[in-house]
């Protein structure tokens, strides 16, 4: 309970020092070598129109701060609290006095030190000069005048903030006045036994703004304004992808246009199984501290389910009232049942207070809404199912893990176009042989790697290292640049153990990065045939270019499968006599790829890896030296499963020690600017890689993602995959 108002009884006070401010602010302070007085008083004189109320704060501070640099005994009681309270009371009675006398008002403001009988204080005095017009202690915003921005909140906020508070007439002059002491205004550690406590929450009280009850104008559902609210309603629910997210939209449409609450159960989405019980997914009040007492008492008791079939909202009972906090009385509450296709998704139920029915207007118009709504929530559903399906089968087509290789650091960037979709961009880094016994990887002993001979019949020998990329240990220029045997000439599956290296070749490690045509369940498709062909056909021992020459020969037979089965299909729905598959079926399904091994290389023969890769259709890789120069690394050919005719080629170069290999999709390279331009449109990939030397292989990876991102505008349009290998100094 605030103070009372009194007339103020005048007290003999000593000649007090005046520190006057007159706008523009011109102040005299106490000269240093006088002693402080009894009392510190600042006046100023404020025009009465809207801006004095922000006048006073600042002089209320602007004296504030002025009293304590003066270092006078009673401001060493003044505190942030004080001085806040200070400035929330000047302003109010400022406010008073220009809204409702509206002359010049004259502030008065004044620090009294303790005397006997009274503690140290701020008192502050506000005069008007129109007496004869009352003090009102109400704003005018329920007559329907403006909020409290315009008109303050009267003189409850003074009586709460200040000790005592009064009025005092003169001729010609009226003055309001308030004391705030400065003794016990800090807060106190135990709640309640502090009166400035109690003074703090009731001003916090009447400071928030009170819930206001909406107007509704029900008349206007019966025209054009339902098809307004419902086309609104269908653009705003039609893209949400989750079903909460629909019911917390819903709510706050429904809430307070047609309704002072409502909550959405939703039911499990079973599929053909048993149903589990409706969950409450969303309550919404037009009071929002009544939303979490009305969900108790939801929970508490839910309503029965309207048969789908009823064909509209139907009355229910009206959840109890003590749970709405108060002042939620009694009132009317109508349960939808939210269905599509006749299976029910949830019920909807919503509730008025103070009626004892809702128009039929209305009711229709939660009828088409509560249609609307389960149509959002199907449709979320449908997404999320499709969602999930495509995440599971994005798990099983990728990799769980890379593959450690020694000597050689990895970071893989893989990032689909679209969360709902399996995207066509894979990858894999894998182990092919580990190396053979007696080698002496890592020791120092043992047969040269670069020496090596193919053990296969026919084989090429060691093929000559590209232009700028520096020549195998131990190996010489030869010509050619193939690393198989003729495609005709079948090698043999060597079985063998792992420590055997896979027959006779030392441990070797793969890797992979391709980007299958178009997106989605057909990619899907040759994404799960072709990492699998691939590492079986690496594990079999088969150099780089045979690995490709037998993975398109299994595209194009698989294609050429799937043609003749849907031309048998055709035939049996009573279509025309099945043909040999053409030319364009048998080119269904192709993809781009790069495709290399890595053979780590001990000290004595120059650290690193030796490194064999193919390129077939798939953006080329490139590789950064110590020094900061970028050279591509492999030679452009055909894609995979597009003819059958070619003869893949590898080449082979020696990834040392600090060197970086960058592969890349088309994600990365065909990204779009606004302007059109491509970010590998002059070199620019080669550009950002050569900015990245000295970088770790996780920080080459996290600057080109970034430059990629950076590039574009908008979120990334294809799938956005890349692979860099490391070098270290030494194997790991």
């Amino acid at each position: 309970m605030g103070s009372f108002p009194t007339q103020r009884a005048e007290r003999p006070q000593p000649a007090p020092y005046d520190i006057t401010e007159l706008p523009p602010a011109h102040r005299h302070h106490l000269p240093p070598q006088q002693p402080p007085p009894n009392h510190s008083v600042a006046r100023t004189s404020l025009p009465g129109n809207p801006l004095a109320p922000a006048a006073a704060r600042r002089f209320v501070r602007a004296a504030l701060a002025d009293w304590t640099g003066l270092a006078l005994p009673a401001a060493a009681a003044i505190t942030e609290r004080v001085a806040d309270d200070a400035v929330l009371v000047v302003a109010e009675l400022v406010t008073n006095a220009v809204v409702h006398a509206g002359t010049t008002v004259e502030l008065l403001f004044r620090l009294e030190e303790p005397d006997a009988d009274q503690p140290a204080a701020l008192v502050l005095e506000v005069s008007d000069h129109h007496p004869t017009r009352t003090v009102r202690s109400e704003h005018p915003a329920a007559e329907g005048g403006g909020g409290p921005e315009e008109y303050g909140r009267g003189l409850q906020l003074v009586a709460a903030l200040a000790e005592c508070w009064g009025i005092t007439y003169r001729p010609g002059l009226k003055t309001v006045w308030a004391r705030l002491p400065l003794d016990g205004w800090d807060t106190c550690p135990v709640p309640g036994t502090e009166p400035a406590i109690q003074r703090g929450l009731r001003a916090a009280e009447i400071l928030a703004p009170a819930p206001r009850r909406p107007v509704r104008d029900d008349q206007e559902w019966a025209g054009s304004g339902a098809l307004t609210f419902l086309a609104e309603a269908s653009d705003l629910l039609a893209g949400q992808l989750d079903e909460d997210l629909v019911a917390a939209l819903a709510g706050q449409l429904l809430v307070p246009r047609l309704a002072d609450w409502c909550a959405f159960w939703l039911e499990g989405d079973g599929g053909e199984g048993p149903v589990a019980a409706p969950r409450l997914a969303r309550v919404w009040h037009a009071d929002e501290s009544a939303i979490e007492p009305l969900r108790a008492a939801l929970q508490k008791e839910p309503p029965p389910a309207p048969d789908a079939g009823h064909g509209g909202p139907v009355p229910v009972r009206w959840p109890d009232p003590g749970g709405h906090g108060e002042g939620d009385g009694d009132g009317t509450a109508l349960a939808c049942r939210l269905a599509v296709g006749g299976r029910g998704l949830g019920t909807l139920m919503l509730g008025r207070r103070g009626t004892e029915r809702i128009p039929d207007a209305v009711t229709a118009l939660v009828e088409d809404f509560a249609r609307r709504v389960a149509l959002a929530i199907g449709a979320a559903r449908r997404y999320t199912r499709q969602a999930t399906i495509s995440r599971v089968l994005q798990r099983g087509l990728l990799p769980s893990q890379v593959a450690q290789i020694p000597g050689v650091a990895s970071c893989v960037v893989y990032e689909p176009s679209d969360d709902g979709l399996a995207g066509g961009d894979f990858y894999d880094v894998f182990q092919a042989a580990a190396p053979a016994a007696g080698t002496g990887f890592g020791t120092g002993t043992g047969v040269g790697l670069g020496a090596l001979p193919d053990p296969r019949p026919g084989a090429d020998p060691l093929p000559e290292a590209l232009p700028g990329t520096d020549p195998l240990p131990g190996a010489g220029p030869h010509p050619g640049s193939a690393d198989r045997a003729p495609v005709g000439a079948g090698s043999p599956v060597v079985a063998g153990s792992a420590a055997q290296g896979g027959g006779g070749r030392p441990g070797r490690w793969c890797f992979m990065l391709g980007d299958v045509q178009g997106s989605g369940p057909e990619a899907a498709v040759v994404t799960g045939l072709a990492r699998p062909w691939l590492r079986l056909l690496a594990r079999e021992g088969h150099r780089v270019g045979e690995v490709l020459d037998r993975l398109n020969r299994l595209l194009l037979d698989d294609a050429t499968e799937a043609a003749e089965a849907a031309a048998l299909v055709v035939a049996a729905a009573g279509g025309p006599d099945p043909q040999p598959p053409s030319t364009h079926l048998t080119q269904s399904r192709f993809l781009s790829l790069l495709y290399g091994e890595l053979t780590p290389l001990p000290p004595e023969e120059g650290g690193g890896a030796r490194c064999t890769l193919a390129c077939a259709g798939h953006p080329l890789p490139l590789l950064l030296r110590p020094d900061g120069t970028v050279t591509p690394v492999a030679v452009p050919q055909v894609l995979l499963g597009v003819v059958d005719d070619v003869a893949y080629e590898s080449h082979t170069f020696h990834l040392a020690p600090g060197d970086t290999l960058l592969c890349v999709t088309d994600g990365v390279t065909e990204r779009r600017s606004r302007a059109g331009r491509m970010f590998d449109d002059e070199d620019g990939l080669a550009q950002v890689l050569a900015a990245c030397t000295g970088l770790t292989a996780q920080g080459v990876a996290d600057r080109i993602r970034q430059a990629v991102h950076a590039f574009g505008e908008g979120p990334v349009a294809d799938d956005l995959a890349l692979l860099v290998l490391q070098a270290r100094e030494h194997p790991a």
